[in-house]
C-alpha cells in the first residue's frame, strides 16, 4: 500500500532527528558523516508488508560448502599447549568488525543463563516486518531454554545463526576475565566453549555455524586462532548498539542510526524489557527510507 506524503514527511523528520544523513550517506554514494562507533559495553551482556522501497527478505539462508572436518581435540590441544597470549580485548587481528560494500551488519546476542534466557519477540517481529536481515548469536543455554523460538529463528531465512559459546565465557587460555565474568581457563576449556555449542547447533540445524562470538566479545589471540581451527570466523563489532542491553530506546535509536556504513553492530535479543526492541523499531524505518542496506555476516558483498 502506497505511503501518504504525510507519512513520508514524518519519516523525513525522524531521519533528520536521528542523524541518518551521517550514518547512511556513504551507503547511498554520498559523503560519510561524522558519526563514529558507539562505546564499548559499560556492563556485561547481558504486520504490515514492507513497502516497495525497502529491501525484501533474503530468499534463503547463506549457503556455503561445508568446510573440511576440524582437527581432533587432542591435535588442537597439542598445538596450543604452552602458548602464552600477548593480547586481550575486543579488537584483535582476526576479529571481524566491518563488512564490505557499505552495508550494515546487525548482530544480536542471546547470552543465556540466569537472567539471560529472555526472548525479545517484539524486536524480532520488527526485523521481520521490515525485511531486515541479521546474524543472531545464540548461547547453548539460551537454545535449551527456548526450543520454540529457536526453531522459528532457525526456519527463517532472514536470519543467520551463529555460535555464542557453551557457557558464555570470554575466550581465554589463561582464565582472564571481562566485566566480572571469568574466562576459559586453558586451551581445553576454550576448545569446549567453542566446540560444545558448535556441536549442539550443528545437530539442530543440520549444518555447522560459520561464525563465533565469545561471551562479552573478549578474546586473546590464542583463542581467536583456536576458533579458526574449528572452522568458524570470529565476529567482533564496530558499534555497540544497546550498551549491553542497558541503553534507553532513544540511546539505541540514535546509536544505531549513526552507525557508519560497513559497521558490524552488536545488540541483544534476550532482554525484552530493555530499550533494544523499541530503539530499533524507532530507527530502522527511517534508516531504510534513507537508503541504508543491511546484510548478514555471511552474505556476499
Amino acid at each position: 500500500m502506497a505511503r501518504t506524503a504525510r507519512t513520508v514527511g514524518r519519516r523525513a523528520v525522524l531521519a533528520a532527528a536521528l542523524g541518518l544523513t551521517a550514518g547512511c550517506g556513504a551507503a547511498r554514494g554520498g559523503p560519510g558523516g561524522p558519526g563514529g562507533p558507539g562505546g564499548r559495553p559499560p556492563t556485561a551482556p547481558g504486520t504490515d508488508a514492507p513497502s516497495p522501497a525497502r529491501p525484501s527478505a533474503p530468499s534463503a539462508a547463506p549457503s556455503a560448502a561445508q568446510p573440511p572436518a576440524p582437527p581432533q581435540r587432542e591435535q588442537v590441544l597439542a598445538r596450543y599447549a604452552g602458548r602464552a597470549p600477548q593480547r586481550w580485548g575486543t579488537d584483535l587481528p582476526g576479529v571481524v568488525a566491518t563488512v564490505p560494500g557499505g552495508a550494515l551488519a546487525l548482530t544480536f546476542d542471546a547470552c543465556g543463563g540466569p537472567g539471560g534466557n529472555g526472548y525479545d519477540a517484539a524486536l524480532i517481529g520488527t526485523l521481520r516486518r521490515l525485511g531486515v536481515p541479521a546474524t543472531l548469536f545464540l548461547n547453548a543455554r539460551w537454545v535449551d531454554a527456548n526450543p520454540g523460538p529457536f526453531a522459528e529463528l532457525a526456519a527463517d531465512p532472514l536470519f543467520e545463526l551463529g555460535n555464542h559459546g557453551t557457557a558464555h565465557r570470554p575466550l581465554s587460555v589463561t582464565g582472564r576475565s571481562a566485566y566480572g565474568i571469568t574466562g576459559t581457563a586453558d586451551p581445553a576449556a576454550a576448545y569446549e566453549e567453542v566446540a560444545g555449542n558448535r556441536a549442539k547447533l550443528t545437530g539442530l540445524l543440520g549444518r555447522a555455524p560459520g561464525w563465533f562470538r565469545a561471551g562479552t566479545a573478549h578474546y586473546d589471540e590464542v583463542g581467536v586462532a583456536l576458533v579458526g581451527e574449528l572452522g568458524e570466523r570470529v565476529a567482533g563489532f564496530a558499534v555497540n548498539g544497546d550498551g549491553g542491553a542497558t541503553f534507553t530506546p532513544g540511546q539505541v535509536a540514535a546509536t544505531v542510526a549513526a552507525a557508519p556504513p560497513g559497521s558490524v553492530v552488536i545488540s541483544h535479543l534476550n532482554h525484552p524489557a530493555a530499550g533494544t526492541g523499541e530503539g530499533y523499531a524507532r530507527a530502522l524505518p527511517a534508516m531504510l527510507d534513507a537508503g541504508c542496506r543491511f546484510v548478514r555476516l555471511s552474505d556476499p558483498a
